[in-house]
């Protein structure tokens, strides 16, 4: 704008002189008539005039548009390139088909008459925007928040498919309070703004997902991949409902997002992405894939096939099962008909309930292009589905055929138009009739109520025998016997088999961890069952327990040999000088100790618990004291002989009465508070063998025990200290090498037996006991007796020294 001499020029056709602008007039000079642009008209319309109108925003037809620059009008942005989804027409048709049946019942708005107002939104936001202010605006002009016909107001919107339909037509038509039903995929909102004027008359997605879950883990398909395609509700789904199924057990190899075409121009980067989505999909592991998505996304799924003959990759989608959300339906572009749809043969997908209304039927068989002036959708949907052209001129330019409008649609296949009413157009003849239901409450004084189906109940087709199950997990199950422990770096469903360890079982698959099993039990060697443990002790029948006991009563019989020799031989000189008396005692306890044993073999008792410790201990006291005794009398015996030695008073038979007496009774006391404290008793042993329950004695006092054996280690280190003082005696009378070594054999049986003992279990450990007391027992027979005998058996004689003479016979 310049200003030159009280004249504003905005341009070379406007000119302003100021003092115009006081009376409020402006002189245009060289201005040619002002127009109005008209927007982009909407090309697909169907409308039928009534009292009340239920307007529908529906997508249908696929218009392929450039990339929106801003340098041109929007008229000139827009490609003639459509294309008819013939799938979806059913949906306009059932509204039509509502509100045709709605008038033709007198209980429902009597003298009312219903119409409608269908927009296709062409799958598109601008184009749902402009459909939303046509509603608002006259018919003839899109003037929006204007209208000089009032009876075309909608008094409810039908939207859908597609979640984003809903969203778009929100902004406009919630501002108005305008009723807003949807019968497709619901939108997130904002609930208490927009949300509130919406109706969802499609299911609940929530009960959806978990029935998909339900179905997942029936199958046992923990394993998954999720394929989506990229819209508004893809970034809720992912956020929101993925973690429901990571918290059931389900985890994802991976989740892919199929890319959607927003503009002709975008064609390469869609089929870019595609590539991507593609190719991770067929190095997947899993045998399962959810497919989540809307109505169009079927569209793209058959595009996967095509993807991998372009590439040259091995086709294996026929290898896995499609779950697929109930929002989807098989549509198609034109171009895709007669795709092979092999792969997708097996797949599952939830269904919302319909149902087969006859009157649906013959309502299509009379649908006809030439008496439907109002619905410009019929033409083409008709050019589209038979082949042919309404247009003579263009028909003989591409040489096709001229639709002749006599053709039937019941003759069109199922890929290009299905007579039986689906979900989603089900849905929509429920969403008619909720809003006229509604009306006749609102208009009706009196009205009876009249219960109308929701039309959500969900179902599952007659299931089929499968012959060989899908398997769709990370990796292998663990079997019976095994557990499972997780991979590092890998998701939860992922992990590593271990055996069960010792004592363990696992009887069914994939447990996160083996089950003990009970105390009187064992596992098998596959680790997945318990089997019962048998009752095990040392008994008479078995070998072990037999040679024992053999070997017990031939010591014992031995030693009662040697017993009668002396006994035979007591006047002899080599049985006197040893001391008949401490001798006799010694044998007798010596064979005592060899029947020792018969009470550690058989099945262990009260009685039996008590004596076989105790009665041993004492008895061979009595033994080793008997030894110490001769040790000692033998020692003081040539320590008396020296001039003036007060020794021989301790010569005698008294006291080695006093030592036997003494040890005996301190072993009898320690064997007596045992006995009081802490009895053995008998008891089982589950623990110990893995395969046994071992009946035992129970020591009671482990301590007790100890000292019993200590107190005869004791006697022992003193008898081999005495007899290792009177080594250099004269050999006539010296015995005290023989005790020495016996001691010393002694000694290394039962310094043996301690380790020994505590390290074997079960039976064995009985045995243990018993061959330390026959060893050491006989270690006493043989290194003190065994040599008497031999000298009393070739009849000895003394010299006139009174040294020993022994002359072989």
């Amino acid at each position: 704008m310049v200003h030159q001499d009280n004249v504003f020029i905005i341009n070379e056709d406007v000119i302003v002189w100021p003092n115009q602008f006081k009376q409020g007039v402006c002189k245009f000079l060289h201005i040619p008539q002002c127009s109005i642009r008209e927007p982009v008209p909407i090309l697909h319309k169907y409308y039928q005039s009534g009292d009340l109108i239920i307007a529908g925003i529906i997508s249908q037809i696929y218009i392929f548009s450039d990339t929106l620059t801003f340098e041109k009008h929007p008229s000139q942005e827009f490609s003639d390139d459509h294309m008819v989804l013939t799938h979806l027409y059913q949906h306009i048709l059932a509204l039509a088909f509502a509100v045709k049946e709605i008038n033709e019942t007198p209980q429902i708005l009597p003298n009312v008459t219903l119409g409608f107002h269908i927009y296709n939104s062409h799958f598109s936001a601008s184009w749902t925007y402009e459909a939303s202010m046509e509603l608002l605006s006259r018919r003839a002009k899109v003037i929006p928040n204007y209208k000089c016909d009032a009876e075309s107001t909608p008094i409810a919107v039908i939207g859908g498919p597609n979640s984003y339909v809903c969203l778009h037509m929100a902004p406009i038509l919630s501002t108005y309070k305008i009723p807003q039903v949807i019968y497709g995929s619901s939108p997130v909102m904002n609930k208490q703004s927009q949300g509130v004027f919406f109706h969802q008359m499609f299911p609940n997605g929530d009960h959806q997902y978990r029935g998909i879950i339900q179905l997942l883990l029936h199958f046992k398909w923990t394993w998954i991949g999720v394929v989506s395609q990229d819209g508004e509700n893809t970034e809720g789904f992912i956020e929101n409902v993925l973690p429901i199924f990571s918290q059931s057990g389900i985890c994802f190899d991976f989740i892919e997002t199929f890319p959607k075409l927003t503009s002709s121009s975008g064609v390469m980067d869609m089929v870019e992405e595609g590539f991507h989505s593609v190719s991770v999909l067929m190095g997947s592991t899993t045998n399962v894939v959810v497919v989540h998505g809307e109505i169009q996304t079927m569209m793209a799924l058959k595009m996967v096939p095509q993807v991998l003959n372009f590439e040259h990759i091995l086709m294996r989608t026929k290898s896995k099962v499609w779950f697929m959300t109930a929002q989807m339906d098989i549509t198609s572009f034109p171009f895709q008909r007669n795709w092979d749809l092999s792969f997708l043969h097996g797949s599952l997908s939830l269904a919302i309930h319909s149902v087969d209304l006859l009157a649906f039927l013959k309502f299509l068989q009379i649908k006809n292009p030439t008496t439907e002036k109002e619905d410009g959708f019929i033409k083409d949907f008709w050019e589209e589905s038979f082949g042919c052209s309404f247009s003579s001129s263009v028909a003989d330019n591409i040489g096709g055929q001229i639709c002749t409008g006599e053709e039937k649609m019941e003759t069109l296949p199922v890929s290009v138009f299905e007579m039986r009413m689906t979900a989603h157009s089900y849905t929509i003849y429920n969403a008619v009739y909720a809003v006229a239901h509604a009306l006749h409450i609102r208009h009706s004084s009196q009205f009876k109520h009249r219960g109308i189906t929701e039309g959500v109940g969900w179902g599952l087709p007659n299931p089929q025998p499968w012959q060989t199950q899908p398997i769709s997990i990370c990796n292998d199950h663990c079997g019976s016997g095994y557990s499972r422990t997780k991979k590092e770096g890998k998701p939860f469903c992922c992990y590593d088999c271990i055996p069960c360890p010792e004592g363990k079982i696992s009887n069914q698959k994939d447990m996160d961890d083996c089950a003990q099993c009970p105390e009187d039990q064992y596992p098998n060697i596959e680790h997945d069952i318990c089997l019962p443990k048998d009752i095990s002790f040392l008994s008479h029948d078995e070998p072990l327990g037999v040679s024992l006991v053999t070997f017990a009563l031939l010591l014992t019989f031995i030693t009662s040999l040697v017993l009668r020799i002396f006994i035979k031989h007591k006047e002899t000189p080599i049985v006197k000088a040893n001391n008949r008396t401490l001798t006799y005692v010694l044998l007798l306890a010596l064979i005592l100790s060899f029947l020792c044993p018969l009470l550690f073999i058989g099945q262990p008792t009260k009685t039996t618990c008590l004596l076989r410790q105790t009665a041993f201990g004492v008895i061979f006291s009595v033994a080793v004291s008997c030894i110490l005794a001769k040790t000692t009398i033998v020692v003081l015996a040539f320590m008396a002989t020296k001039p003036g030695s007060r020794m021989r008073r301790w010569v005698g038979k008294h006291l080695a009465i006093s030592i036997v007496l003494f040890s005996f009774l301190i072993q009898m006391m320690i064997c007596s508070a045992w006995l009081i404290v802490a009895p053995p008793h008998p008891d089982l042993d589950k623990h110990s063998v893995p395969k046994e329950i071992v009946l035992e004695c129970n020591e009671g006092s482990v301590t007790m025990f100890y000292c019993v054996l200590g107190f005869m280690g004791m006697q022992a280190m003193v008898s081999f200290t005495v007899a290792f003082l009177a080594r250099k005696l004269p050999d006539s009378f010296n015995e005290a090498k023989f005790i020495a070594f016996s001691m010393l054999v002694f000694c290394s049986v039962w310094l043996s037996f301690v380790p020994t003992y505590l390290s074997t279990k079960g039976k064995y450990m009985v045995a243990v006991e018993i061959f330390s007391i026959l060893a050491s027992s006989f270690g006493l027979l043989g290194c003190i007796f065994f040599p008497k005998c031999y000298i009393i058996l070739v009849r000895p004689e003394l010299n006139s020294r009174g040294q020993l003479i022994i002359r072989k016979n």
